[in-house]
């Protein structure tokens, strides 16, 4: 009767959440942008970067190619100790007006660090003459209207930071695919979650802020305990200073693509990365919100353990699973036509039993442990 009880509660309590968030991406409202329109935002591009020789040619073409007046916008290219071309590579591109600084110059002499990347971007901004300052990973690439619809939203509402969407460029195959499905659900949270007040996320791929309000905040100052959190801690101390004054920008000429995790482990490795920051939320709503999900998958995983002992839980189990399945898709099939990728909900429900797995392992190695990331081990 108790086990009855928590799972009637808690999976309606997840589909009311569901329920919000599919009004919620239907209340953001796609931004267009008129042929005619002329910007006049000076923006400087920061790209942090660590042995991404693979990637930061096509990033930086795709930055060069965008369709806003060059004298509008510079291009800075912030190496992080890479130990391969990636600063080499960007250095080639000095003529076209692109800059390379390396972090290592910057930094003092054997001083150790938790937050190379939110340094990296410090350090670049410090470099910088725009008055927005754009976010952006060096693995990712940029539709050429990109800059011109960061500019449009800035120069309408005035926003202290524009958050914008990201998507993955995916192959079909099983890793892809489920690393596709689970991050447009993101997407479409973090939409959803700022038209409807319940607490502001981002992805600092897609990231664009003032740099005035930047310095007003002190930066990192604060935060540099911990190697994630350069997009949303940051986020949070802007809220501080201007709780409307952050933006979203729905528009799939703004999104970037980049790679989903080549491997498995790498992938949970990324997402410990993700959930590490998890204890330093401060918004409330937000933090409910996570609570909330991460009890509801920890159920259905408990569920399924137990009914391998008990056959009255096998029904319980299957019910709540199959609620979790319709909510999800309810929410996510408006989300994956703004991205195009339909095709990929073919095998949303099969994909089902391993998200719930991961749900619950990397929330809870994000919580507790250390993960390392770019050849570097961090916590």
């Amino acid at each position: 009767m108790v086990i009855f009880i928590i799972c009637t509660i808690l999976t309606l309590a997840y589909v009311a959440l569901m329920a919000l968030y599919h009004r919620g991406w239907a209340m953001q409202k796609e931004l267009n942008v008129h042929a005619l329109y002329e910007p006049s935002t000076k923006m400087s591009v920061i790209i942090p970067a660590r042995n991404e020789e693979e990637n930061i040619g096509a990033c930086l073409e795709s930055i060069l190619a965008q369709k806003y007046p060059s004298y509008l916008y510079e291009v800075i290219v912030v190496d992080d100790h890479s130990d391969d071309r990636t600063a080499i590579i960007a250095e080639e591109y000095a003529i076209r007006g692109v800059r390379c600084i390396r972090l290592a110059d910057y930094l003092p002499m054997g001083n150790a660090l938790n937050a190379y990347k939110k340094m990296a971007i410090a350090t670049g901004i410090s470099e910088s003459s725009g008055a927005l300052i754009v976010t952006t990973d060096a693995d990712c690439v940029m539709p050429n209207a990109w800059l011109r619809h960061i500019a449009a939203i800035y120069e309408q509402q005035q926003p202290l930071m524009i958050v914008a969407p990201v998507i993955y460029n995916a192959k079909r195959n099983l890793l892809h695919i489920f690393q596709l499905i689970d991050f447009m659900s993101m997407q479409g949270i973090t939409g959803a979650a700022h038209a409807l007040k319940l607490g502001n996320m981002s992805n600092g791929a897609n990231l664009a802020f003032r740099k005035s309000a930047f310095e007003q905040v002190k930066g990192y100052e604060g935060i540099l305990d911990l190697a994630s959190g350069d997009d949303f801690l940051l986020m949070m101390k802007m809220n501080d200073l201007a709780p409307t004054g952050i933006a979203y920008l729905r528009s799939v000429n703004a999104a970037v693509s980049t790679l989903p995790q080549p491997t498995w482990r790498s992938f949970l490795q990324q997402r410990i990365r993700w959930a590490s920051k998890s204890g330093k939320y401060k918004d409330t709503r937000l933090t409910l919100i996570l609570l909330l999900v991460y009890a509801f998958n920890l159920l259905l995983l408990s569920l399924a353990i137990g009914s391998l002992f008990d056959r009255e839980l096998l029904f319980l189990c299957a019910c709540v699973f199959g609620i979790k399945v319709v909510v999800e898709f309810w929410f996510l099939r408006p989300v994956a036509r703004f991205f195009h990728n339909e095709w990929a909900l073919l095998y949303f429900p099969f994909l089902q039993p391993l998200h719930i797995i991961y749900i619950v392992l990397a929330g809870f190695l994000g919580f507790v442990g250390g993960y390392e990331w770019k050849g570097r081990r961090v916590k």
